[in-house]
């Protein structure tokens, strides 16, 4: 149902995209700081609302369908105003190409299977991969600005978000390729 928290919160991660949009657009250093708290939080309701679906047994088909949903719509439009706002560090939009290859790529399979009532379910390195991908983009949003309006000069925020996206790049090439040899396995049988 669409008002059980679980969706609720899924929802609401759609929801912070505009807003989020907005603030990198601003170009200021307190505009950065709420990004990254905006797109932390969404984060969290990521991770919140599978926990609630759980707990509380709100299992639906319209939160299996949104969740996935939510988070590339909040990853792609991170890694998109990043990019045209020129705030992925040097050589950061490869990595950020590879992040969204890959989203397309199991959107697809996961499509093409659900015909043939094949589902791909998402592994544990698919959620480790989430993860760190989610904390080097939090990373990036904040960049160096936000370490210089808190007094923290010394800290290289956007190195650190830089080593981290290429790292989430390589875990996003592990569990694609993952996905993609499992997927063409489904495919490859005759129905």
């Amino acid at each position: 149902m669409l008002t059980d928290l679980p969706n609720v919160l899924t929802l609401s991660r759609i929801a912070a995209i505009p807003v989020l949009v907005a603030l990198v657009a601003l170009l200021r250093p307190w505009g950065d700081l709420c990004a990254c708290l905006l797109f932390a939080a969404a984060g969290i309701t990521d991770w919140l609302d599978g926990r609630l679906a759980r707990q509380r047994h709100q299992f639906s088909e319209l939160g299996r369908m949104l969740d996935p949903i939510a988070d590339k719509l909040l990853v792609g439009a991170s890694l998109m105003v990043m990019a045209g706002f020129h705030r992925l560090p040097l050589w950061g939009l490869y990595p950020a190409i590879v992040i969204l290859l890959r989203e397309i790529l199991v959107s697809g399979l996961r499509e093409h299977l659900a015909g043939r009532r094949v589902s791909l379910p998402v592994t544990r390195l698919a959620k480790w991969k989430t993860g760190f991908q989610m904390g080097a983009l939090g990373v990036l949003l904040a960049g160096d600005s936000t370490a210089r309006l808190l007094g923290l000069h010394w800290l290289p925020v956007g190195a650190i978000g830089a080593v981290m996206l290429w790292l989430a790049a390589l875990l996003t090439l592990v569990t694609g390729w993952d996905y993609l040899v499992t997927g063409l396995r489904h495919v490859a049988t005759p129905e």
